[in-house]
């Protein structure tokens, strides 16, 4: 009874929070005592020490709404089995003191990753096929499996979608090599007008709407405003579409849907979106352990702005 009662509430705190836009409210589960406050939504520039920890987050309905996403300072949207998306956040230099739901990795990363040197990855379960990828990479596994006292259930979110993390508690990976991280810098010459881009996924979309008195792209799942329990509504100065050719895995889940694997290196067209305008370019990564760089219609460099990115790899 007791527990119908929390979930009741917890719904209807939903509401609210979709209501309001995204007004901040109590996370779910508490940070652990003596923890430092929250950080503010966008996320930190990387410390030029910075340790990466990257983390799988769950972005199916039933997972939202996520603990400690505010903190990253770039937030990957990859494609998953049966048309969804799941989160991949990067954390350099700045960790909150939940992170969270945590969930399975996928064949994505193990290509993804290797750019950011030798991050720690934080994830929970993955196809047995799954698991040579990841242990060959360059990567510290550190699975709930591996790194079982840093996470916890939320028994008030329904299984499997309640698994959180505590970063300080696992192995800091190595540090973001330099020249593998996005150029920061005032946006370029022309553009186009946008306050609004959609990407569509075959049973998911990611909304971004320019948000003049704030600077930020104001993030929206399958038409539903984005917050984070900490931090309230999510947002970013900067957002990047890369559209990456997208091939079918031999791994499959249980109901049999293939898992798509997003090909992040190579080349491709992008959309750079910030301070209310769009830029076309392309995308180009001569390999795995080489930076994504970001190019205009001459060349030139597409710079991001300080603070929190977004990149949606986009089928």
């Amino acid at each position: 009874m007791r527990r119908e009662l929390l979930r009741a509430v917890f719904a209807a705190a939903l509401i609210v929070l979709a209501v309001l836009g995204g007004v901040a409210c109590s996370p779910s589960q508490p940070p652990r005592a003596g923890a430092p406050p929250a950080p503010p939504p966008g996320g930190a520039p990387a410390a030029p020490s910075a340790p990466v920890l990257a983390v799988k987050i769950d972005n199916v309905p039933e997972a939202r709404p996520p603990v400690g996403i505010g903190a990253a300072n770039l937030v990957y949207v990859e494609p998953v089995e049966g048309g969804y998306s799941r989160l991949l956040g990067i954390f350099a230099g700045q960790l909150p003191p939940l992170i969270g739901p945590v969930r399975s990795a996928r064949e994505t990363d193990a290509e993804l990753l290797p750019q950011f040197g030798h991050p720690t990855l934080a994830f929970s379960g993955a196809a047995p096929e799954l698991i040579p990828l990841i242990d060959s990479a360059p990567l510290t596994d550190a699975s709930d499996s591996n790194q079982p006292a840093a996470y916890s259930r939320d028994n008030t979110r329904p299984v499997p979608h309640n698994l959180f993390l505590d970063p300080a508690k696992l192995p800091p990976g190595a540090d973001w090599p330099a020249q593998n991280r996005p150029t920061v810098g005032p946006p370029p010459a022309g553009g186009t007008p946008t306050d609004h881009y959609e990407v569509h996924f075959p049973s998911a979309s990611v909304e971004f709407y320019w948000d003049p008195p704030t600077q930020r792209w104001l993030v929206s799942m399958d038409g539903a405003p984005y917050a984070a329990v900490d931090t309230g509504r999510l947002g970013a100065p900067t957002v990047v579409i890369q559209r990456v050719h997208e091939r079918e895995s031999a791994i499959h889940d249980v109901a049999g849907n293939p898992s798509p694997i997003a090909e992040t290196v190579g080349s491709g067209a992008v959309v750079v979106l910030r301070d209310g305008r769009a830029f076309d370019g392309t995308w180009s990564r001569t390999a795995p352990d080489a930076g994504t760089t970001y190019t205009g219609p001459s060349g030139e460099p597409l710079p991001v702005g300080t603070g929190q990115v977004w990149i949606v790899l986009s089928p």
